[in-house]
């Protein structure tokens, strides 16, 4: 009988235990020295993106028609509300300039075209465009999930769970999964952060609006309740097993 409590207790020490393999990241990482990561991502612009365009020349009379006019006070004005949304249709409203098609284009491809635009109208204009409401979403078992703007509209998927603050402890990370839209379809796929393969996958990099979710591990789907906690069984086990032992002796 003592033999089967001993057997009981060790067989629930090592259900409860993680191996090094579940939660070590990128455990090939010696590879990276001959692997290629993905290329140098830009993103391009989609419709219901956001663009907030500054442009600037010498003479500034001659481009005031050229600049959005907000009826917001200087001291209240909201970087959004100052911006371009683009339409489903792919174009934006541009003062003086009508439908200018933006969709499909990085942003420096953007800033390329309106230049030559403008330049019909003003000598040495100078303009640059940003994508002020580039969001990512993530989700899951991570210590913050939520949504995060992204400034410089490039984030890659290890800085995403950096800024989620990283995986929790019943955090799965062999299956992380990225949700994406493109051109009006979700396409699905799945990231093993044990391993550095997904350096040189398209997912990489996360474009606006990706969503991320990390899945509980065995051990935090059992936290739920959902399937049975086999260490706690085990647990309950032997103590009724210790405690027939006390009484029958």
């Amino acid at each position: 009988m003592k033999k089967l409590i001993l057997i009981i207790i060790l067989a629930s020490f090592l259900a409860s235990c993680a191996t090094k393999k579940e939660i070590l990241y990128f455990q090939n990482a010696e590879q990276l020295n001959e692997q290629e990561t993905a290329q140098y991502f830009e993103p391009k612009i989609e419709p219901n993106d956001i663009l907030y365009i500054s442009v600037s020349a010498l003479e500034e009379k001659i481009i005031k028609p050229f600049q959005k006019v907000s009826g917001l006070p200087t001291d209240t004005r909201d970087e959004q509300l100052q911006g371009y949304l683009v339409s489903p249709n792919g174009t934006i409203q541009y003062p003086g300039l009508g439908p200018v098609e933006v969709v499909g284009k990085t942003r420096v491809e953007v800033i390329s075209s309106l230049t030559d635009m403008l330049s019909e109208y003003v000598k040495d204009v100078v303009v640059d465009v940003r994508i002020i409401n580039f969001k990512i979403t993530v989700l899951g078992e991570v210590a913050m999930p939520g949504v995060y703007t992204i400034k410089d509209e490039r984030v890659t998927i290890p800085q995403a769970i950096g800024l989620a603050g990283d995986f929790t402890a019943d955090g799965k990370r062999e299956t992380v999964t990225i949700i994406r839209e493109e051109n009006g379809v979700q396409t699905v796929t799945k990231v093993d952060f044990t391993k550095t393969d997904f350096f040189s996958s398209p997912y990489y990099f996360l474009k606006q609006n990706d969503i991320v979710y990390v899945e509980p591990s065995l051990k935090g789907v059992k936290k739920s309740g959902f399937i049975p906690d086999i260490p706690a069984v085990l647990s309950v086990v032997t103590i009724i097993l210790s405690a027939v032992i006390i009484i029958t002796r």
